[in-house]
Order: C-alpha cells, then structure tokens, then sequence
C-alpha cells in the first residue's frame, strides 16, 4: 500500500513536538554534496547525451530547481556566499581563493548553526575552498580532505611533463585505473564510512561532501570515457562571440593553465575532446554519488536524511568559444540544485532560487533560528508548492560585471559603463547583445533600477 506523504510543515512541526518530550525523535540529518564546477549537465536538465542515472535518479524523488544560480561564478567565493548567506561585492567573495574567515571575520556559517544545534558537522573533500577556513566553528572534528592533491596525474604523458618541472600536466587523461585512484574516490569512501559510523548514534549528523570533479584536468577513469562516443557528441553550435559584446566580456583562460597536448583551442578537434573530458568526469561523479545514496538508503538513513546536492558555478563547454566560469552569462551562473526531504513530493519547479538563498531554507526545515546576517529568502514554501516564487530576480556577479537576471531578460552592467542585454526567450544561447538597441532603453533603465537595489542590499551586509 502506497503511504502518503506528509506535508513539510507537518514534519517540522513533529520534529518540533518531539523535541520536547523524552520519547524525543530524531532530527532529519542533512546529506550535503557540493560538486565543482557542475553547470546543468546533466541528463534530468536536458542535457540528454549526459548518462548521470544516479543524479537523475535523486532528482526523480527530489525536487529539481530549473532556475538556480550562484552569486558569483568562481569557486571559492561562491562557497563563501552560500556557506553565509552573505552576497558577494567587489570588495568581498571576489576570488576563487577567498576566505570567510578574512572577508566576513566573525560571520556564522550555515554548519555552524547545526553544530550549535546538536548536529555532528563533518567537511569531507572540498566544501568551503580552503580546507582550514572557519574550521574550529563549523566541524565537529578537522576538516579531511584525501593525501591526493585535486590536481593529480597517473597517465605516463603527463607524469613525464610534471617530471620536466612543469606545474601541471596534460589538461585530460583516462587512464585504466579504479575509482578509488583519484581524489574524489576516496572522498565517496569516507562518506560511506562516516554514514555507517552514524548509524546508530542518537546525534543527528551534517555531513558536508565536496567533489572536486568535473574541475580542470578532465582526469577520469577509462571506463567513464568509454561511456562516450567522441565523434558523435554535441559540441557547441555558437563558437563565436555575442553580436555586438563588449571587450569587457571575457571567457575563463583558467584551460591555458594546462598542457594542451598540441591541440588548437579554436579547433573542431579540441572541443570534442573538452566535451568527451567534462562529461567522463560528470559520469565518474554521478556512480561515487550513486555509492553513496545506495549507501544511505543499505543503512535505513534515507527515511529521515535531507539530500541537498549543488553544483557551485556552471560552466561554458565551447559556447562563444569560452570554457569553465568567471563571467556573468547563463553558462556561468546557472547551477544544478536538487533537495530530496523526507515527506515531500518529487517536483521540478522553476521559481529562481540564488544560492545565498539555501542557508535560509535549510534552518526553516529543520526548525533552526536563522542569524541575524542572512541576506538570502527561504524558499520552504516552495517545497510544497512548486510554483510558488519566493523572490523575481537574480543578482550575480564576477569582477568587473554585475548582472540582475529577470526572466527572459538579464541585464549585466560592466565598470567601464558598457553592458549586456539578451531576451532569453527568443535568444537562449545568448548570441545577440540588445543593449544598445532603442526600443530597450525603458526595459533597460528598469533593469538598471533593479540591479541598484540588489547592489545596495549587497553592501548593506552585517556580521
């Protein structure tokens, strides 16, 4: 018989009534897997090439958020926006190697209110980008990440270039070796222990689980290569710049920082081989997701386990020629973001979600008071009701570029004054800058107004 689930604010009101009586339930736990540099490449986004059955798999008994962004398109300080739910500016989260701990001194992060809440907080792999980062505040013990470095080379031609003093080897290998000969491997390994280390403890658990894949190199197992035919994948149609672009919007030249094997960047050859190397590793990090949502529910966790699964930026694969982040355009900022709560209906919805906005959220789930520095707005009420809105805009940003996203429009305004303006809806992949088109100028001048506001909320944060 087909048990009906339960409405979201009935759990928390139970896990509320519960909490004080000595027959006391167990708080949800909280599964927290943050994967880098995952655009929305992925089978249930669309991205029907992509072989990601575990993701989508999450997604099917989840709800899947088809309009997530991030606050800013670069690593380190997207993390440092989501884990307090403070919003980047240009003189904080700037960088792929920001810190809370020097930009936000003092700030709460969001495993801080769970530990302070009676949960176990553990940091496995990358979660905040620098392992040490708010570390006595945030984790019940050290933060761990495996003795293989992200950046880690096992094929013969890229060990014999490191071997000539060069600081990184070739930009993608597929060597035949098992999971566990890369980093994230042995991440999945330790999630599993932990999971089975929780089992039977009273304390609730907030086990925050950092993929480095699909980052640079495109490094997988030979066996995720071999789920792809080279020749025939997709690569991008629309390899040139935007119509009418401003030289103020520039792609990522992180790619350059590899050994290129001889490859043309602008070449056909190239981008299939870019396109095969992030899609082996997307499906090298689905099957270590996979082990570890077989894990959780082998261990009868998943009855009362919240499973939030992110990505922190997106990521250009060839489109206007650009490959990875650090620009203001959809391919950088929209995010895979997917909840499974215990009790909620499997939805897809398309209310905008920021990531500053899953601090927020989480607390209101589990019934913890949120702090006083929170700039992002829960989205609780969308998890019964899938169409409900909680905010209309999105607001990013990286350096020089600030962008408020109002569907089908984004408006990005540069320092130097020039700017972007493309109607999504006739011109998803972004081709055509509108901006200095005359029958936009009010449109824009709105846009503008918006944009003004987000920036001012931004500046007005206190920690």
């Amino acid at each position: 018989m087909k048990i009906k689930s339960i409405k979201l604010n009935t759990l928390i009101l139970l896990i509320a009534l519960y909490s004080t009586n000595s027959f006391s339930a167990p708080k949800p736990n909280v599964l927290f897997i943050a994967i880098d540099d995952l655009g929305v490449e992925l089978n249930c986004y669309g991205q029907k090439e992509a072989q990601t059955p575990h993701i989508d798999r999450l997604a099917s008994q989840g709800i899947l958020f088809e309009k997530a962004f991030c606050n800013i398109p670069t690593c380190g300080a997207s993390r440092a926006s989501l884990m307090t739910s403070i919003y980047p500016t240009k003189n904080r989260f700037k960088s792929f190697s920001t810190k809370v701990d020097k930009d936000t001194p003092g700030a709460v992060t969001l495993p801080q209110v769970f530990r302070e809440n009676g949960y176990k907080t553990l940091s496995r792999g990358k979660v905040f980008h620098h392992p040490r980062d708010c570390e006595g505040q945030s984790w019940s013990e050290p933060a761990w990440r495996p003795e293989i470095p992200s950046r880690y080379w096992l094929d013969p031609d890229s060990t014999k270039i490191l071997s000539k003093g060069a600081a990184r080897g070739l930009i993608y290998e597929r060597p035949r070796v098992d999971d566990l000969a890369y980093a994230d491997g042995q991440i999945a390994t330790k999630v599993i222990q932990d999971l089975r280390e929780s089992k039977d403890k009273d304390q609730p658990f907030f086990i925050a689980c950092g993929f480095v894949k699909p980052h640079l190199p495109f490094c997988a197992p030979q066996k995720y290569w071999e789920k792809y035919d080279q020749a025939s994948l997709m690569i991008a149609k629309n390899r040139y710049r935007p119509q009418n672009a401003p030289p103020a919007l520039k792609g990522s030249s992180e790619f350059r920082k590899y050994y290129l094997g001889g490859l043309k960047p602008k070449s056909e050859e190239f981008h299939r081989i870019m396109v095969h190397g992030y899609r082996a590793c997307v499906s090298y990090i689905d099957q270590l997701v996979g082990n570890i949502l077989l894990a959780l529910n082998e261990l009868n966790l998943e009855r009362n386990t919240i499973v939030v699964l992110w990505g922190d930026h997106g990521f250009h694969l060839g489109q206007h020629d650009f490959w990875g982040k650090h620009n203001t355009l959809l391919h950088s900022i929209q995010i895979p973001f997917i909840m499974k709560i215990p009790g909620i209906n499997p939805a897809r919805s398309e209310s905008l979600i920021e990531t500053v906005d899953i601090f927020p959220t989480l607390c209101d789930i589990v019934g913890i008071e949120k702090p006083k520095q929170i700039q992002g707005i829960s989205f609780k009420k969308t998890l019964n009701d899938p169409q409900y809105a909680p905010r209309e805009h999105i607001y990013s940003r990286f350096k020089s570029g600030q962008v408020i996203l109002n569907p089908p429009f984004s408006y990005t305004h540069y320092q130097d004054g020039s700017s972007l303006f493309f109607n999504h809806q006739d011109d998803p992949g972004e081709n055509i800058n509108l901006a200095q088109k005359p029958e936009y100028t009010t449109l824009i001048e709105k846009m503008k107004q918006k944009l003004d506001l987000a920036l001012q909320k931004a500046d007005a944060a206190k920690w």
